[in-house]
């Protein structure tokens, strides 16, 4: 038995080798490294310890009860939160946004709202908020952000406020563009409308506590009722676990479902999920006992230091800038425009020559907003820790692959558009160059064309080139 356990765990090993590396800083996007193996080692024995129990019934598991107590302890202070912020664990950001969407229209048809309810939010807004008010019918308004920076202007926001919405959603700070949308401002309106406001704080939320000079942004301001923050993103836990924290425990159990009316077991559930795995909980539970604050303090402060100095450089490369004045460890590459074409570097051309030379960057088509400006494609950089042992590597390497595109246009999707239009759409991944399963080395063009494309057509795209990934008959071609 213990040679056909090698053999699986090898066959394992195979199927990872071909992923991007989660280790080294090379990848910045999607993971969150830390340079510490006493940080995997620990988490790593912790989900261990746990890895039977089912998160569904504390009564039964009371373990998995201590573990979201005392994590939810951990994190209200961070966010100023006293103590009538209560809140639970989930599978991560997008449950959290999902569940602050669902309370809100829950709490708001209680109180006598009617209708169709709306989701009010920037355009700059994760896309797990359109998730939500496509799940939980909610109108969805999104709010256009400055083009060139991609900040928002809060009257923008606060002067569509009205008796049908049911939330308004700010980030700290955008996923895209790390702008810190101005809470203060839009809670003091919100707040004055008697409308729930969340803050989005998914990718920030255990990063800013420690950032210099940022403005308020969490419970210190009255008019926030709920704050989602992932503590497998800055809280450096492995996937999925984020906690989303409400004002007010009427508010918290709005955001339950509970039912006894079927012959079986009481179903009292927090999340969406009823079953789930303890161990990333427990994971995160016992990095946050190893770091403490102090810990994640000295951790911030190396990806602060990594991060003005990744910026500093990459702005002085010609024909790049960095998309507005960005708020916390992430930030996005535009090209500059402002410059002669032939100094211009497009930034998806960029990621694509970067990635050749061994790192992953996070190419964003542009969005033609709902007022007619467009927002620029951009490639986004996603900064963490062990960043900081890379980032000699990284500067030469976006130094090295702008000199290499500089000048170059932007990629042309006119040629597969044509395609496109008078093909089967069951071709389209042909079209694209495509074997089914895999991406192109080169994606430049199909971030092109995504953007090119109505929104339908590319999402159908999309979604099949996935589809593609997951299914057997197309893996065995």
């Amino acid at each position: 038995m213990s040679d056909r356990i090698a053999e699986v765990l090898d066959e394992l090993r195979a199927l990872t080798a071909r992923d991007a590396p989660t280790k080294g800083g090379r990848v910045l996007s999607y993971v969150y490294d830390t340079g510490r193996s006493d940080i995997d080692r620990v988490a790593h024995a912790a989900a261990e310890i746990v890895q039977s129990v089912n998160g569904l019934d504390p009564t039964a598991f009371p373990s998995v009860a201590a573990l979201e107590r005392d994590l939810i302890a951990f994190a209200r202070p961070l966010f100023h939160g006293d103590d009538d912020v209560v809140g639970s664990v989930t599978s991560g950001g997008t449950e959290s946004c999902l569940l602050a969407v669902k309370t809100a229209r829950d709490v708001w048809r209680a109180q006598g709202g009617e209708g169709r309810a709306r989701l009010l939010a920037p355009v700059t807004v994760h896309a797990a908020f359109q998730k939500a008010a496509h799940l939980f019918d909610l109108r969805l308004d999104l709010v256009p952000v400055d083009p060139a920076t991609g900040a928002l202007d809060p009257n923008a926001l606060t002067r569509r406020l009205g008796p049908d919405v049911a939330i308004a959603v700010a980030s700290a700070p955008s996923y895209p563009f790390a702008h810190l949308d101005p809470i203060a401002t839009i809670a003091a309106h919100t707040a004055d409308h008697g409308i729930a406001l969340h803050v989005d704080a998914c990718i920030g939320g255990f990063a800013l506590p420690w950032w210099p000079d940022v403005p308020e942004w969490d419970f210190r301001i009255p008019g926030v009722t709920s704050l989602s923050a992932d503590l497998h993103k800055y809280g450096y836990a492995p996937k999925g676990a984020s906690i989303l924290l409400q004002r007010g425990r009427d508010r918290h159990a709005a955001q339950y479902f509970a039912t006894t009316r079927w012959p079986g077991y009481p179903v009292v559930n927090p999340t969406l999920l009823g079953s789930k795995a303890a161990g990333p909980m427990a994971a995160a539970w016992a990095i946050t006992r190893l770091l403490g604050a102090e810990g994640y303090g000295e951790l911030i402060d190396r990806t602060r230091v990594a991060t003005e100095r990744l910026v500093t450089a990459v702005t002085a490369i010609p024909g790049v800038r960095v998309m507005g004045t960005p708020t916390g460890p992430l930030f996005a590459l535009a090209a500059d425009t402002a410059t002669d074409a032939r100094t211009q570097v497009d930034p998806h051309h960029l990621a694509d020559a970067v990635r050749r030379r061994g790192f992953v960057l996070q190419q964003q088509p542009g969005l033609a907003q709902s007022d007619g400006t467009r927002l620029p494609p951009t490639t986004h950089l996603t900064i963490t820790p062990v960043t900081a042992d890379a980032a000699d590597d990284l500067i030469a390497t976006i130094t090295d692959a702008g000199d290499e595109v500089r000048g170059r246009p932007a990629a042309d999707p006119t040629p597969v558009l044509a395609a496109l239009s008078s093909a089967d759409p069951s071709d389209a991944l042909n079209l694209l160059g495509l074997r089914a399963g895999e991406l192109p080395a080169e994606q430049a063009t199909l971030t092109a064309l995504i953007e090119a494309l109505p929104h339908d057509a590319a999402e159908g795209i999309l979604v099949s080139l996935l589809q593609s990934l997951i299914d057997p008959n197309a893996a065995s071609e």
